[in-house]
């Protein structure tokens, strides 16, 4: 099911929804240049998976992107509609979660999980660590020029995992990318922003999910969120990349349902 839903500045932001309608209620942010179905559909709880403004069937704004408190009102309308939630970032989506903690705290939040996810972003920012595939692909991927743009995006979409990713993966992937303008993809990568004391300030359970192979955002990413967020659990996916919830559906599915048991309805 698709769902709109309107922040308080009149930006429509599409939600898909999938699980049973009465399970308990989990938020799943996607990356950079993604959008929400990128998440399997949900089973045992229920799933709002929105698209990020300039991302999929979300509105798309002249400016922004930059801005902290942008993200975080724009999660906020998500839990508005949701009421308190488990909030999932995966890769991007880490930083739009710490976004949303600095400006809202963790009043509507039952519980935290980052997967492959960066909480900061900038020069020497310890959550912010990227790895070689990341790194191989800017600055092409935010150029204007289609002849520049389309390979480095294709390159990345396929170098997600150290397997070989389906074609039809990464024909999703790299259709769902192109669909994000030029400009938003470079705006997304102007901010220089530390989230290491909104890590520290958390009180809620936390879970730290990331592939030992992920070359996309590095393995350090996960080592500083694990040891900032006072409790928070660390979980090795071994040999899998920055998508743990296509490379390891099953066991993926069931650590987020386990956590998601924990932390209450």
């Amino acid at each position: 099911m698709l769902t709109s839903l309107l922040t308080d500045e009149g930006v429509r932001l599409s939600v898909r929804e999938s699980g049973p309608a009465h399970g308990p209620a989990v938020v799943l942010v996607h990356g950079w240049a993604q959008s929400g179905e990128v998440w399997p559909p949900a089973e045992s709880f229920h799933a709002y998976a929105p698209d990020l403004r300039g991302h999929g069937e979300s509105d798309v704004l002249a400016d922004g992107y930059r801005d902290s408190a942008t993200w975080a009102g724009d999660l906020r309308t998500v839990l508005d509609h949701t009421g308190p939630a488990v909030l999932v970032g995966w890769s991007y989506g880490g930083l739009v979660l710490t976004d949303y903690l600095r400006h809202h705290g963790t009043a509507a939040v039952r519980g935290l999980v980052l997967v492959g996810a960066i909480t900061g972003i900038g020069p020497d920012r310890p959550g912010g660590a990227t790895g070689r595939v990341m790194r191989e692909a800017l600055p092409d991927a935010l150029s204007d020029d289609p002849e520049v743009a389309v390979p480095a995006l294709l390159r990345f979409c396929a170098a997600q995992t150290p397997g070989a990713v389906p074609g039809v993966d990464v024909q999703r992937m790299l259709g769902t990318a192109l669909r994000v303008p030029a400009r938003v993809r470079r705006e997304l990568f102007r901010r220089d922003v530390d989230g290491s004391e909104v890590l520290k300030a958390v009180d809620r359970p936390t879970l730290v999910v990331h592939g030992t192979a992920d070359e996309v955002v590095h393995p350090a990413a996960a080592e500083h969120a694990a040891a900032t967020v006072p409790g928070a659990e660390m979980r090795w996916y071994e040999a899998v990349g920055h998508l743990p919830f296509r490379e390891r559906p099953e066991r993926f599915a069931a650590d987020l349902a386990a956590f998601v048991a924990e932390v209450g309805p």
